[in-house]
């Protein structure tokens, strides 16, 4: 049984402020770290192919397809659906966008270890490693932080996995099948040919060290093999599915029609994506190519999907979601390692008849912009301007968007003409109703910039997992918040809990 701990609503101690005890996360880690930085051009370049695809047409379905062929070459099931042996009674692990292999990935592992025990397997939401997903980056990003899960891991990719056209990810979920063949060179000076000039590519010798550090996962138990980079389990009473929305955050036709064909039937479902399908207060239904969207799948009620979970994004929020007289819950679970994305920025949330009285998110808003506060009062040197206690920043918070606090302020706190100045710098996000009254030329170059900017090696990081305990009768979910320090190491708190319906 899990001991309850306080959580980021209950106490500014819960969410890991004040004077703590590290914790023993980087005893996992190796004796070099290279930091991951977003401002550092060359990790900006290695990068590019997202906004090439942008430019000259995304590859990315072609590519898939060709990927999924082969993998049927190979022997890989036609209905793509991996058959997980499980009790009707069983658990397992959802976390997404994990591998910048720092600190703040390490320091999910401890808590990630404690709760996933007896759990059957875990699923990585999109972004599996960053910044390009290259294989020789697999064995510090992957193999060592989760050496000791003893229960296979399956994933989906982000589009981060993608930026290298999926071939070390494809080496290390899909049992090495050989990749496609070369194809033929497309017509000069065309769009594809420009994209194929500029694309970034898996160096040759990318990989010369993945037999080594599959070492560290090599234990029977661990062992799964998915069959392409979009896939079903059936477990127990419910499917769990999986897609791949590649670069762009779409889908390509081939994997629509498999969408609709395995949604099919009356059995339970929940759908894993690298693209949340409700993030920030918005919609986002994902297009698939040829027409449609996921979420017109999703909200079918004959195909009875009952959650639907997106990476991506380095939070967690969680939208519960009226269709036609039941509850879908849309849940972004994309705090698994990487930098933190600011929630502070999410404006007074009324979507699909959701209001803030129902929405949850991970870190609280307050917590954000404080650990906003205190990066861009040290990164431009300006502290005692910037930084704003929590409780000041959940104050200004609160009266921007004229709600109630996750946490309440301490009684003392004032909102002054500095703290609304900073978070309105910040991209604080406000009420529908109400438009800002003071806009800087930079404040949306900060919204875009600020949160890739924003790794820390230090805690409190805000990161989050989720664990998923099925019955026939029920789902409940837990997200669980990991911070880096001991407290929160040796007894994460529950940030967030739903029980979900089966029946």
């Amino acid at each position: 049984m899990h001991r309850v701990s306080d959580s980021s609503r209950d106490t500014a101690q819960g969410a890991g402020w004040g004077p703590s005890e590290r914790g023993t996360y980087q005893q996992l880690m190796p004796d070099h770290v290279e930091k991951l930085s977003w401002l550092n051009p060359k990790t900006l370049l290695a990068a590019r192919n997202g906004v090439l695809a942008s430019w000259f047409g995304d590859p990315t379905g072609r590519t898939r397809s060709r990927l999924v062929a082969r993998q049927a070459e190979a022997g890989a099931p036609a209905d793509k659906v991996v058959r997980q042996e499980v009790p009707d009674r069983f658990s397992f692990m959802v976390f997404g966008d994990t591998g910048e292999g720092d600190d703040s990935q390490y320091a999910v592992v401890p808590g990630f270890l404690k709760m996933s025990q007896g759990t059957e397997f875990a699923v990585i939401a999109s972004d599996v490693i960053y910044p390009v997903g290259s294989a020789d980056d697999y064995g510090v990003k992957f193999f060592r932080p989760y050496q000791a899960y003893p229960a296979p891991v399956y994933a989906i990719p982000g589009n981060h996995d993608w930026y290298e056209d999926l071939g070390a990810f494809m080496r290390v979920f899909c049992a090495d099948a050989p990749p496609p063949a070369t194809e033929p060179a497309p017509r000069p000076l065309g769009r594809a040919w420009w994209r194929a000039l500029l694309w970034h590519r898996a160096h040759p010798a990318d990989g010369q060290h993945l037999a080594d550090a599959r070492k560290l996962r090599s234990a029977p138990g661990q062992q799964a093999v998915q069959p392409g980079p979009y896939w079903a389990i059936d477990a127990g009473p419910v499917r769990i599915v999986g897609i791949d929305t590649g670069l762009l955050g779409t889908i390509d036709a081939e994997q629509g029609a498999w969408l609709r064909e395995v949604s099919r039937g009356p059995k339970p479902k929940i759908l894993i994506t690298g693209s949340p399908l409700y993030v920030d207060g918005e919609h986002h239904p994902c297009a698939i190519e040829g027409g449609g969207t996921v979420d017109d799948i999703v909200r079918d009620p004959a195909h009875h999907y009952v959650a639907a979970i997106g990476g991506d994004i380095h939070n967690y929020q969680r939208y519960p979601v009226d269709v036609d007289g039941r509850t879908v819950q849309y849940v972004v679970a994309g705090g698994g390692g990487a930098f933190m994305h600011a929630t502070h920025t999410i404006p007074r949330v009324s979507v699909a008849g959701v209001t803030e009285r129902d929405f949850r998110c991970y870190p609280l808003r307050g917590d954000s912009l404080a650990f906003y506060s205190r990066l861009y009062g040290r990164r431009l040197r300006l502290r005692r301007f910037f930084t704003l206690t929590e409780s000041e920043a959940t104050a200004v918070v609160a009266e921007r968007l004229g709600i109630e606090p996750g946490r309440a302020p301490s009684p003392d706190t004032r909102v002054t003409r500095r703290t609304r100045l900073v978070a309105s710098l910040l991209g604080t996000g406000g009420r529908p109703d109400r438009a800002s009254r003071f806009r800087l030329p930079v404040r949306k170059i900060y919204t875009q910039l600020f949160s890739p900017a924003s790794d820390t090696y230090s805690p409190p990081f805000f990161k989050c997992f989720l664990r998923l305990d099925v019955t026939p009768e029920a789902v409940r979910l837990r997200c669980f918040a990991a911070t880096g320090n001991l407290a929160q190491e040796l007894d994460p708190p529950v940030e967030d809990e739903v029980t979900i319906p089966l029946k």
